[in-house]
């Protein structure tokens, strides 16, 4: 059997989807960290889309570069021995971290949208979480790249009805929202939003590098990822300024601007929302598992750790979804920042060597 690469499409799909998740569709993340800045925070998420695009492609590209199998190789490489270590345990805490975050986020939207015991949501999440990373990369890179165009046209189609229905105010400068303290003005608040996205996706992102069908592929799709990323952010961040003073205490904002333009369209999106938690918990616990051991070398070992990591993130999610957005986001977004300097590094590192030689 022919075995084929993944496409430029898959490359970009994957990419959005490893980050589209709990905290970019609720809302929470454009809450916490652009639309509260007002008209400035319009300007962070410009630059976010550009540092998307080229961290997908450094990371992408040192994947393809070292058949890394995880994100261990690209850290060791990037980083070195040292520094190499602390980045790849940040890694791996935060991938931990956004498995936990996204189970939480399902059971806040149940009990805000369904009235139902977030518990449901929680066990629903991490059993679909679970049974899916067991079937591998494939099975990964698959039922991510599968959800996420719609993912995006309901994200989109979304904003755009709440932008005509309550045109955003961006005269405000700024909206007091209860805040973590960690973050302070809109350009950290970019940096330390590409910084623990980074973190998050670097662990799908690497294995995908190898399996893609060229540099070109990874390039066009680290493109198109990162636009998608950045198009899609500065709608729901246009949609959230329209009605801030509404959604500001709320666990999930966009649900509640969805139901302001009719009950149907509300139930569509909780159920988009649910898919969009999917495909983020899918690709921090694939990550995390892929860290320790691989799977195909080693099925019943991955087995057990996807299993016992599941069940731990499922009881540490009873810690609350906007609470994990406000202080595990920025604090591991700081600690990230160090993965983008030796990323770049990298990379101008490889170049030199290659005219070296």
């Amino acid at each position: 059997m022919k075995n084929e690469g993944v496409s430029t499409f898959k490359v970009a799909a994957t990419y959005i989807g490893t980050i589209v998740g709990a905290g970019f569709a609720t809302g929470q993340e454009m809450l916490q960290f652009f639309s509260r800045f007002g008209l400035t925070g319009l300007f962070g998420l410009v630059v976010t889309t550009i540092l998307f695009i080229v961290f997908g492609y450094i990371i992408m590209h040192l994947g393809k570069s070292l058949n890394a199998g995880s994100h261990l190789e690209i850290i060791k490489y990037s980083g070195g021995k040292i520094i190499g270590t602390v980045i790849d345990w940040i890694i791996t805490f935060f991938l931990f971290g956004a498995l936990t975050a996204m189970i939480a986020g399902t059971g806040a939207l149940f009990e805000q949208q369904f009235q139902i015991s977030g518990l449901v949501g929680n066990i629903i999440m991490t059993v679909l979480t679970a049974l899916t990373v067991l079937t591998g990369i494939n099975g990964v890179i698959n039922s991510i790249s599968f959800v996420v165009p719609f993912l995006l046209a309901s994200v989109m189609g979304i904003s755009i009805f709440a932008i005509f229905k309550t045109p955003p105010d961006l005269t405000t400068t700024r909206v007091v929202i209860e805040e973590s303290g960690l973050i302070t003005n809109w350009l950290l608040s970019a940096i330390l939003y590409v910084s623990y996205n980074t973190v998050l996706s670097i662990a799908v992102l690497g294995p995908l590098g190898v399996k893609a069908n060229s540099k070109k592929a990874l390039r066009n799709g680290a493109i198109i990822g990162g636009l998608g990323l950045g198009l899609g952010s500065i709608m729901i961040y246009f949609a959230i300024s329209g009605n801030l003073s509404e959604i500001a205490k709320l666990e999930v904002p966009m649900i509640y601007i969805a139901g302001r333009i009719s009950f149907a369209i509300q139930i569509i999106y909780a159920i988009v929302l649910i898919a969009e938690i999917y495909t983020t918990a899918v690709g921090s616990l694939f990550g995390f598992t892929a860290r320790f051991v691989d799977m195909k070398q080693k099925p019943k070992k991955g087995r057990m750790i996807v299993i016992v990591v599941s069940l731990v993130a499922f009881f540490a999610s009873q810690f609350g979804f906007s609470n994990l957005v406000k202080y595990l986001y920025p604090m591991v977004g700081y600690g990230g920042i160090v993965l983008l300097v030796c990323l770049v590094y990298s990379l101008f590192r490889s170049k030199h060597q290659k005219t070296a030689s």
